[in-house]
């Protein structure tokens, strides 16, 4: 369908553009429509084409690597989406689906060199597009930072681990401590009081026997604790370093891109001016 240079006109990446250039790029560009929940494009797509939002509403998702759809962006009217990708010519790695009746201005590379010819200022605009995905990477590294690696154990912890928690918490505490020390005093006190008569005299063999035993069971326990708390800080240290690996190539790869689009700046902008010069 062919897009009006009244559309054109209402987006903010166009409104550098005069009405003869419009028109020029009005006969280039398409209007197209989508119907609620219709994926306007997935991952691993080539990316030929790029979307301006009209109207509408679209959802722009990736799957991270613990396959959980995260959404990155809800574009608005006249904002773009899978520009980074087409500039690069790489497949998508995001999926972008309509949540309802949408309208988009499908633009594809030879569309945006003819735009930059015409009006080399527009890149200024389309260095705006990447800097916005810019952002919305790093909220998504935020947000991926935000992940609790006590959350994440807890989720798959049994019933005796937590069980371990309790007792090792409760055995390293003052509590404990001051209670234990409370009844071997009396327990002594009493057998001692009772002189021939008391069922653990001096020196208190079946006290020693309790004490063993309580020893030998609390032991274990307290290493199984011990044990999940070295999980707990390896998953920390797992988690902190996939971030910082995500963060790492998002960064790079928006780099890249933004570096291939000011190169063509450059290009468009020099093969504006050499005729002048001539």
């Amino acid at each position: 369908m062919a897009c009006s240079v009244v559309v054109l006109k209402e987006v903010p990446l166009f409104s550098l553009l005069d009405d003869e250039e419009l028109a020029v790029l009005a006969g280039q560009v398409e209007l197209r429509k989508f119907t609620p929940r219709q994926r306007i494009f997935r991952i691993g797509d080539p990316s030929e084409r790029a979307f301006i939002m009209v109207s509408g509403s679209v959802e722009v998702t990736t799957i991270d690597e613990d396959n959980q759809v995260v959404l990155l962006d809800m574009p608005s009217h006249g904002d773009v989406f899978g520009f980074a990708s087409m500039l690069a010519q790489t497949p998508h790695q995001t999926e972008a689906t309509a949540v309802e009746e949408t309208e988009c201005i499908e633009v594809d590379l030879h569309d945006i060199t003819v735009l930059l010819r015409k009006k080399p200022d527009a890149g200024l605009d389309l260095m705006t597009v990447m800097g916005k995905q810019f952002h919305a990477a790093e909220r998504l590294v935020r947000l991926r930072a935000a992940r609790n690696p006590n959350d994440v154990i807890e989720e798959a912890e049994t019933l005796g681990e937590r069980i371990a928690d309790v007792v090792a918490s409760f055995g390293g505490s003052w509590t404990f401590i001051m209670a234990f020390a409370v009844v071997l005093a009396v327990y002594s006190a009493i057998n001692v009081e009772l002189g021939s008569k008391a069922w653990d005299p001096y020196p208190f063999i079946l006290l020693n026997l309790f004490l063993s035993m309580l020893a030998a069971i609390q032991a274990p326990i307290i290493m199984m604790s011990q044990n999940r708390q070295d999980k707990k800080d390896r998953l920390r240290s797992e988690l902190d370093f996939d971030v910082n690996r995500r963060a790492h190539a998002e960064i790079q790869g928006l780099a890249h891109r933004i570096n291939m689009l000011h190169d063509k700046i450059d290009d468009v902008g020099e093969m504006v001016r050499t005729p002048k010069a001539t």
